[in-house]
């Protein structure tokens, strides 16, 4: 029985390549291709893939968030997660998700089929740099507030929209918008959030 692969990337020519590099293997076989997010749990739900291969980052619902859906939609689909950017943490949320495995797109094919035959098998699959980079990172430094008040300063909001959204004094939230400043090492909140991302620490 063939592995029925679901591929979901917003760019054509990177879904087209992975589709057709993949469909050459006797025991893999491309059942849908989509460009969105948001489609994906569709997609699967009539093409029912054993394994969906998602980039991290299309329009409609980002990669990481596909996946959680998915595998509460169709728990048998494990997933796959290939993606440009190598982030310690895009590994930590999208595991967290309930993803399978993360590669770089930059895997050779041969080991790219591979993976997805590990996934399918049940085991996980994780590029080892980006494991390494991930365990280097560590644990969050922030206190689940101070996470709380960078997630809310996301949008860009005034200091007294951050405190209005979460119940806090505005003082409060500059306190833990100043420490969370400190412990990531920026120069700025907005600073602040893009480290906390690539962390994984929100």
């Amino acid at each position: 029985m063939a592995i029925r692969l679901l591929i979901a990337d917003d760019q054509a020519l990177v879904r087209g390549a992975l589709a057709a590099l993949l469909d050459l293997e006797p025991d893999l076989t491309v059942v849908a291709e989509i460009g969105r997010g948001d489609e994906v749990v569709a997609a699967a739900r009539e093409a029912r893939p054993d394994v969906a291969l998602l980039d991290v980052e299309m329009p409609g619902l980002d990669g990481i968030a596909a996946a959680e859906a998915l595998r509460k939609a169709l728990p048998s689909c494990k997933v796959l997660m290939v993606t440009t950017f190598g982030r310690p943490g895009y590994l930590r949320r999208a595991m967290a998700a309930g993803a399978s495995g993360f590669v770089v797109k930059d895997t050779p094919a041969r080991q790219l089929a591979d993976a997805v035959r590990r996934i399918a098998a049940g085991l996980r699959v994780v590029d080892p740099t980006l494991a390494a980079e991930t365990l280097a990172s560590g644990d969050s430094p922030l206190t689940p507030r101070e996470a709380d008040v960078l997630r809310a300063a996301r949008e860009g909001g005034t200091v007294a929209d951050v405190a209005a959204q979460l119940g806090l004094s505005e003082g409060t939230v500059r306190n833990h918008l100043s420490a969370a400043i400190g412990k990531t090492g920026a120069r700025t909140r907005a600073e602040a959030v893009r480290l906390a991302d690539e962390n994984g620490w929100l």
